[in-house]
Parts: structure tokens; sequence; C-alpha cells
């Protein structure tokens, strides 16, 4: 075989090493840098580095393998090159024109992203096919894009590194990740602090010319293609390198030292991106201001009675065994309901059930994700930098209100209208004592909508009904924890339910469908004999959208949450600010329960609540209290806000816009409090003093 067709990947390989060496030298000489390295350290460091480098290539030019692979003369003989084409025609034909195809289901711009991509590739292999001449252009033009692509990410990987060790000292971690995520803020954040242009244009200018380099020395090997028996031959070679390298790269990362820049330094960025995205944690410890731990743990456990994490709960009135119903619903921000000023009309019935309720004017959401509004309902615990825990590897066998209703005798059920492996759900839940009643429960006559994130909420609330029925007939109380769906892109839902159609794909008409489908669900509870004896609660998840003027805008954290039951709640509003993780402390304080308990919320009804709220990205942290936001952020850095409300025609528990002011002498008692909460909810997750 010849040997001549890897010349692609050394020229690669090569390129990736000379910039990865660039990188590491800059590194070791960087004033962030804090440590000096001897000569013969230095040395080791990057040859360290080197062997990564070449087994972490090894991995990322897979998808460069899978193109050379499929880099063929034979496909486009008859018949094949005419199926072929069919198919991609077809595939073209089924995302522009059947209107309910899954791309549109999910809906943004994912369909006119695979249309194009899918038209594309159709349009290249037809002229590839019908003009034979043309072929080896079109396949040069072809390769020099992959390898422009391939050029660019190294330079481009090379680069974000430099920025990213220069604000934090690291190669990437779960900040990384949180930047994918908060694509909009970040550019912002960049285009304001760097000069793009020329940046980029230096960035654009280097891939092409080294793209151009690379081209010109190994375009030849595209005039002659292995054939098949070459190609088994080179991807059983790729393959058996692919594998070691899965296991040889851990090991390198296992090399002791003591020093963290040291181990820093010998590292891979592309394999710490891939530990930050899988551990989903931020070390709070390394990144986070903190106070003496003795210190932090007695400021935070301040407001409990007694002031220790674990504590009996012991009410005086005797425990009501009622049912209770907890629907979390999709992204519903305060600000759609009537009572906080909305004109639209899009939840009647949310407002109705809210003038019959206990209602929290005052509440805000932790996170501004599902998951995070899960873990707020369900254990209880301010939110900590990273991802949930609903999608941590450590997630299972945690103090949560599942477990407090179990210790009852009740049935805990999570209900959920979609696969509920999705965002971890399923591990976490079934991890934490709860059954699931999922999409995978459903039979094809009980679904008469869907779409891509499950059965609509109208279909969900029938078999909520069913299932509360049946566990009713075992003379078991029941707690179930219904997360709606409905109310999330591409909102669409069953015609003819609601004025406003579902092919409008509207936030409002997703709303509106959502409140359609929970008065629907009331109709039908009242119908049963366990109605009235059972408690509601229905409160958000987290809400519509995050994004703000500020890194935590207090109008996209504030959400509706209430607790309704016939002839047991009295209607009322509590309005001093409260906290999603307050919720359900204050449920089982209603009902009277005596148990031991490591919430870190409190029953908001006794007297020794503190009015505060906690609120969180995937890494700013922040305390609601006496009318500040207290902010902290990696490297330390610490913010605050005074709160001022804005004039608003909304009677005052309704108003939900904030002047947020940044104060220059900060209140440092807030600020040590912040702190406080965050530090110790971090060690005790990490000491797994949260579990049973």
């Amino acid at each position: 075989m010849n040997t001549s067709k890897l010349k692609p990947y050394l020229y690669l390989g090569l390129f990736y090493g000379l910039v990865s060496f660039i990188v590491r030298i800059i590194f070791i000489f960087h004033p962030i840098t804090a440590v000096k390295f001897s000569f013969v350290e230095s040395l080791k460091l990057l040859f360290i580095g080197a062997i990564t480098d070449v087994f972490v290539f090894l991995l990322a030019s897979s998808i460069f393998a899978l193109y050379s692979l499929f880099l063929s003369d034979s496909k486009y003989k008859k018949p094949y090159g005419y199926i072929i084409f069919g198919l991609l025609v077809a595939a073209f034909l089924y995302t522009a024109a059947v209107p309910g195809n899954i791309f549109k289901q999910y809906g943004g711009s994912f369909p006119e992203v695979a249309m194009g991509f899918i038209g594309l590739k159709t349009l290249l292999f037809g002229s590839m096919l019908f003009s034979p001449t043309k072929r080896i252009k079109i396949r040069n033009f072809l390769y020099f894009i992959v390898v422009f692509l391939y050029v660019l990410l190294i330079i481009f990987n090379g680069v974000s590194e430099y920025f990213f060790w220069n604000e934090f000292g690291v190669r990437y971690n779960f900040i990384a990740v949180d930047y994918l995520i908060y694509t909009n803020e970040v550019i912002g954040n960049i285009m304001e602090s760097y000069p793009v242009l020329p940046l980029f244009s230096v960035i654009f200018s280097l891939a092409l010319m080294v793209s151009w380099f690379i081209y010109k020395k190994t375009k030849s090997e595209l005039l002659t293609l292995p054939n098949f028996s070459q190609k088994l031959v080179l991807l059983a070679s790729y393959v058996l390198l692919f594998a070691i390298s899965l296991i040889i790269i851990p090991q390198l990362g296992k090399i002791k030292t003591e020093n963290t820049f040291a181990r820093e330094i010998q590292a891979n960025g592309f394999p710490k991106f891939y530990q930050a995205f899988t551990q989903k944690e931020l070390d709070y410890f390394q990144f986070y201001s903190t106070l003496d731990q003795k210190v932090a743990e007695h400021q935070f456990l301040q407001q409990f009675d007694p002031p220790t994490l674990s504590r009996n709960i012991n009410p005086e009135d005797p425990e009501l065994r009622k049912n209770v119903v907890l629907i979390s619903i999709e992204s519903l921000s305060a600000e759609f309901l009537e009572h906080y000023g909305n004109d639209q009309k899009i939840t009647p019935f949310l407002d109705s059930l809210a003038d019959k309720s206990l209602l929290f004017t005052n509440l805000y959401a932790t996170g501004n994700r599902t998951v995070r509004g899960l873990e707020a309902l369900t254990l209880c615990i301010p939110p900590t930098a990273g991802e949930s825990v609903v999608k941590r590897v450590n997630n299972k066998n945690k103090f949560s209100t599942g477990s407090v209703f179990e210790a009852k005798g009740y049935d805990v059920k999570f209900l959920y209208g979609g696969y509920s492996y999705f965002d971890n759900m399923e591990d976490f839940y079934k991890g934490n004592g709860y059954e699931i009643v999922d999409r995978n429960n459903f039979k094809p006559d009980e679904i008469t909508f869907a779409n891509a994130w499950g059965v609509s909420d109208e279909d969900m609330a029938k078999k909520a009904i069913e299932v509360m029925s049946q566990e009713a007939k075992s003379g078991k109380p029941f707690f179930h924890h219904w997360m709606t769906v409905s109310n999330h892109r591409p909102f669409t839902y069953p015609e003819g339910r609601i004025d406003i159609p579902g092919t409008a794909k509207s936030r409002e008409g997703g709303v509106k469908y959502t409140d359609y489908s929970i008065r629907k669900f009331f109709e039908m509870a009242k119908k049963q004999n366990w109605y009235k004896n059972t408690v509601f609660v229905i409160i958000a998840d987290h809400c519509a959208s995050s994004a703000g003027k500020t890194e935590l805008p207090m109008d996209k954290y504030r959400i509706p949450g209430m607790i309704f039951s016939e002839g047991f709640i009295q209607p009322q509003q509590f309005n001093p600010t409260m906290s999603q993780i307050d919720v359900m402390p204050t449920l089982f304080g209603l009902l009277n329960f005596k148990y031991q308990s490591k919430f870190l919320g409190q029953d908001v009804l006794t007297n020794k609540f503190q009015p505060k709220a906690y609120v969180a990205t995937y890494q700013d942290l922040g305390l609601i209290k006496d009318n500040y936001l207290t902010l902290i952020s990696p490297t330390k850095k610490v913010k605050q806000y005074a709160l001022t409300l804005q004039k608003s025609k909304n009677p005052e528990n309704f108003k939900i816009f904030y002047d947020e002011t940044p104060v220059k002498n900060l209140q440092q008692t807030l600020v040590d409090d912040c702190i406080s909460v965050y530090q110790i909810v971090s060690f005790w997750l990490k000491e797994n003093k949260l579990n049973k």
C-alpha cells in the first residue's frame, strides 16, 4: 500500500503539534503562571505534552478519516450513483416540503440548516455524477475546504486557550462549556473586550495560507484513490490507533505533579474540554472567593432552628396525609400572568387559580434550565457552579422531597411527557427512589399529538389522571411530580384548543396551550374521589429567557408559584422575597410533617424565615437580599447591585422590573452571606453530606 496517502495526516498533525508547542511555551512564561520552571522541568512538560498531542490528534482526525474513506469513483457508477442521488433528492424534498418533518418539529434555525446542508450535498453529488470531467476540480475544492476547517479549528483552539489561560490560569473547564451555552452573551463580551476584526482577520488569513500550503503538498494524492481492500487496511489501522489513544490519553493525564500549572501545561485542551463537559462541575474552591470553612458554615446555618444541617421538624399539630401533586411548568415567566401585568390573556386558568391559592408573589427560580428547577424542587438546595446535580454523576441517594414522602408511605412518581432519559432525568429520579412515567408508558391510541419534546400536555394530563386514580385505589397516598413540555420550542400543539394556531409556533401559544391543558387536568381531577384530599403545587421550572443587561436580570428569574387545595388552603398572598427551594419545605409545614430535614430551603410561613433568594447561571452565583443583588463569579470576582423597583401600573407586590445599580462600596455582610451559601453547599455536595 502506498503510504503517501498518509501525507495529509502528517502535515495536519505537524501543524497541530507546532501550534500546541507554541501555546505551551507561552503558558510557561505567561505572567499568570505564578511558578518558575527549570530547563529540565520545562523539557519534561513539553515532552509529555507532545506525546499527549499525538494521541489527541489521532482521535481528532477521525472526521478526516471518515471523509477520506468515502472518497471514491465507484459510487458514481451505474446504478449506485443514481440511487444515492435519488436518496439525497428525497431527503432534500423531505426537509423542504414535509410540514411536520423532524427538523421543523424542533423549530428555530434547524430546518434551514438541515435544508441547506442536504441541498448543498445533493448539488455537489449531482454535479460530480452528471459532469465527470469536473469531478476532480470539485473534489479538490471540497478537499481544500476540509483541510481549511481543520486548520482553522487548530488555530482557533490555540487562540482560545491563550485567552482562557489569560483569564483563569487553566485550560478549559466548565466555564468553556458555559461559553457555548451563552453564545450571544459571550460574543457580545468578546466584541467589547478585544479587537475582534483584526484578530479574526489574522486567524482567517493564517488559516488560508497554511491550508493552501498543505493542499498544494497533498492534492496529488486525490488523483489515485485507494481501492476497497486498501481502505479496509487503512480503516483497521486507524481503528487500532484510535483505540490505543483512548487508553493512553487518560493515563497521561494521571502523571502526578503537585504543581497545578505544570499539570495544566502538560495537558491538552481538547480532553480537558471533554472532561469539563462530562463532569459538569466547576471547582468552587479553585475559582471563587472563600471564607474560613467554620465561619462560612456557622454564618449559613444561622437561618435554621436549630442551626445545624440535620434538624428535627416537629410541628405541634397532627400530620395531614394528603395526596400531593407538584406541577412544574416549562419556561413560565411571571410576566406571562395577568397578575404581573400581562394583557394578552394567555393564562386565564392559572390567573383564576392564583386567586384561590396561597400565592407566592415574589418568588425566584434558582436557574435558567429545567434541570436546575428540578434540582431546586426535588433537593431544595441552592444552585452550585457548573451543571445541575440532576446531570452529574454523583446524583443519587440524595435527601429529597421524594425521600420524605417515601418515608411516610407515599407512592412517589415523576411524570414526564417526553423520554425521561433526556437531560439525565431518568437516572436522577430513579436513583432517588422515584418511579418514572414517561412517553414509554403511552399506548399509541393515548397520543393525540406529539412533537420532538414529547406528548402534548393535554395527553399527559389524561395519563396523569389515570395513574393517580389507579394509585388512589391502593389506599396509599401519592406524591406525583408532573413536568410539562408543551411550552417549549417549537411551541406546537393540537389545533382547535386555543385561539392561537399551533402552526404559529409562538411562545404565547405555548403558554396558553399549557394553561388550557392544566385547566383540563383540574376539570378531570375534580371528578375523582381523591381530589378533595389532594394538595396541588403549581410552579414554573424556570423563566422563558435569562438574557438581560446584567449577568442575572431580576425580572428574568421571577416566576409564579402557588399552592392550591380546595377546602384546605385559604386564598392568600405571601409577599416577601423567597426562593424556589423554599416551596416544598413550606408545603411540608402546611401538612405538619414530622421529619428529619437536610433541606436548605425554609418554610416561609415560620417566624425563622429570612426573606432572600438564590439565582445563578452556570458560573455566576447570586443572592437577592435586603434590596441588593450580590454576585460572585470565577477568578474571585464580586459584584453588587442596589435594587430599585421601576414604576409600573402593577400593584406593589407584582412589580417585576428593577433598576440594578452597581454598588462601589460593597455591603460586606451580604458579600459574606453570598460566599458562605455557595461555599458550604459546594462542600456538602462534594462530601456527600446532603445524601439521605
